[in-house]
């Protein structure tokens, strides 16, 4: 397995370039965040979070969380891990005491810069648009880019701490590149990566995320901050995930499917079932 990283953006177009037939990649969804991506012989795996439910997380300054959903798959029936994306290592919905020790039975781990300096043993850390390549014996190559974000209102990041997304392009894709927007809120950096080109699929982290403290300051999308998400990228499906599970979600799937159907984009939802493989065309 190979692992490069650099930040031109040739990388990308020279991908697109290259696309020109569609293929398939298998999403899982775990729970919260946490999504399985086979792409050919590569399996990714992004905020891993596999605790048991029932415990309560804090999460700094006043806020904290109970987790009320389970994990649909154990760390065991998830299996061989090539990688893991991490869009940030500071609250447990995204990284848990079981998503770390995961991490120490995976060769690849990819986050922010601050959280690779946490987290050691050596995981990369990214800055927005910087890009790492990762590819596997008589696999695809992947490219992995990631995204800025922002989890919380403006100049919140001192108190909520850095985030990103991710994008991932593939040698085989015909739509565009896969978006996973990490932890964030509609803001002019989402926007940013539909300046990038097409979007093929967006996993977009949703719930609306408020706690009592900041009173009605949001930290993830809401359904109608998602659609809106959506329809700037364009994005051709879009796979909502970090909806549900804690009681830190304060936006609902229902409210979610309201805002997508008056967006008119219902047709492109996919709701994923937790635990059940499902194939997208890339």
């Amino acid at each position: 397995m190979e692992w490069r990283t650099h930040t031109s953006a040739t990388a990308l177009s020279s991908c697109r370039a290259r696309s020109h037939r569609s293929m398939q990649i298998t999403v899982t969804h775990v729970g919260t965040a946490t999504v399985i991506l086979e792409i050919g012989s590569l399996r990714i795996l992004t905020d891993p979070a596999l605790d048991p439910p029932g415990r309560a997380y804090r999460f700094g300054f006043g806020t904290g969380s109970t987790k009320i959903v389970g994990p649909a798959l154990t760390p065991d029936a998830i299996g061989r891990i090539d990688a893991v994306l991490i869009s940030h290592d500071q609250h447990a919905d995204n990284l848990d005491a079981s998503g770390r020790e995961l991490l120490r039975h995976v060769p690849r781990v990819i986050t922010t810069r601050s959280a690779a300096r946490r987290l050691g043993n050596g995981a990369m850390g990214l800055a927005p648009w910087q890009t790492a390549e990762l590819s596997a014996d008589n696999g695809p190559r992947i490219r992995i880019t990631a995204t800025p974000g922002r989890h919380g209102p403006p100049l919140s990041r001192p108190i909520v701490g850095e985030v990103v997304g991710f994008l991932l392009e593939c040698d085989g894709q015909q739509y565009g590149a896969l978006y996973i927007s990490g932890d964030t809120v509609w803001y002019s950096g989402v926007r940013s990566v539909a300046r990038r080109g097409p979007i093929s699929i967006a996993l977009l982290h949703m719930g609306g995320v408020r706690f009592p403290i900041s009173g009605p300051l949001r930290y993830t999308m809401t359904g109608v901050e998602a659609a809106q998400a959506a329809a700037a990228l364009v994005a051709r499906t879009i796979v909502p995930i970090h909806y549900d599970g804690w009681t830190h979600f304060r936006d609902p799937r229902a409210h979610a499917e309201a805002a997508f159907a008056c967006a008119g984009l219902t047709e492109r939802v996919r709701w994923l079932v937790p635990g059940s493989p499902t194939s997208l065309v890339w």
